[in-house]
């Protein structure tokens, strides 16, 4: 008999949208796979009220579950990140457990600005982002070919393969122009890639996936057709893997990856793991 999850509430704490925080604390949580957690994300903590009036939300919850709640924070004012810290539980500072030893080593303080790394909706690094997600829509499923010329990168793939979630994600997070190219039957007759992406092969990159898996992806979209059919998706997947190994296109299978993985793969392999902050 499977012994029931150990149930722990935890508080994400931030004074700009928390995503630092969340992101953070999902990777270390996912850890502890006997333990179901309980988050709460509490964003925009940006003054001292706000602070105190989650201590003492805190402070509820630790009494009301006989726990204390485990707190992710990334708050920068000091006299809210002591706040929180005076209440009953486990504080996690991700601001403070980096910010000092930085400062140490650049022999500087930092800016202590709240909201820091979401700012700047006039920067360069933000205007390269919103260009990059634009160039990725308007050239989604090779619907666009004019300016391919100014893609970072150009996946290619069977149909629903992870191609769009890959181009959209790398986009938004690293600002990177990702064109994608369906590969379809007619390539596989040809034993050619499509001729809008010729001139362009180095900046090409793979995806495939499991052809069982492809079905049922399928079938959720068009059930029951040709299209979805374990016949069909085992044919496109082989031809398309064998058409990237002869055009010698680096390809990985986005079956068991998650989009971080296969986005961390592709930034790798074209040489654009590397940013500006």
């Amino acid at each position: 008999m499977t012994s029931p999850k150990v149930e722990r509430t935890v508080f994400i704490v931030s004074d700009s949208t928390g995503i630092t925080a969340e992101t953070f604390s999902h990777s270390v949580l996912s850890q502890f796979e006997e333990v179901k957690f309980e988050a709460i994300r509490l964003p925009f903590i940006d003054s001292t009220e706000k602070a105190d009036a989650v201590a003492r939300r805190i402070n509820r919850c630790s009494l009301e579950t006989g726990q204390p709640p485990l707190v992710f924070s990334t708050l920068v004012s000091p006299d809210s990140v002591e706040l929180i810290r005076q209440s009953d539980c486990v504080f996690l500072d991700l601001f403070g457990t980096f910010v000092v030893p930085i400062e140490q080593a650049l022999g500087m303080k930092s800016s202590h600005s709240v909201g820091r790394s979401h700012t700047g909706s006039s920067s360069k690094q933000y205007s390269q982002r919103i260009d990059a997600i634009n160039f990725t829509l308007a050239h989604d499923d090779g619907q666009f070919i004019h300016g391919l010329e100014e893609a970072d990168v150009i996946l290619v793939g069977v149909s629903r393969c992870g191609k769009t979630p890959t181009s959209l994600y790398l986009a938004m997070q690293y600002a990177v122009k990702a064109a994608n190219f369906p590969l379809i039957p007619e390539d596989f007759e040809r034993s050619c890639l499509p001729t809008a992406l010729l001139p362009y092969r180095r900046k090409l990159f793979g995806l495939s996936i499991d052809p069982d898996r492809l079905s049922e992806v399928r079938n959720e979209r068009r059930p029951n057709s040709e299209y979805a059919s374990l016949r069909q998706c085992r044919y496109e997947v082989a031809e398309a893997e064998r058409l990237m190994r002869i055009e010698g296109i680096p390809w990985l299978s986005t079956t068991t990856k998650s989009i971080e993985e296969i986005s961390t793969k592709v930034l790798d392999e074209i040489g654009l793991d590397r940013r500006t902050f």
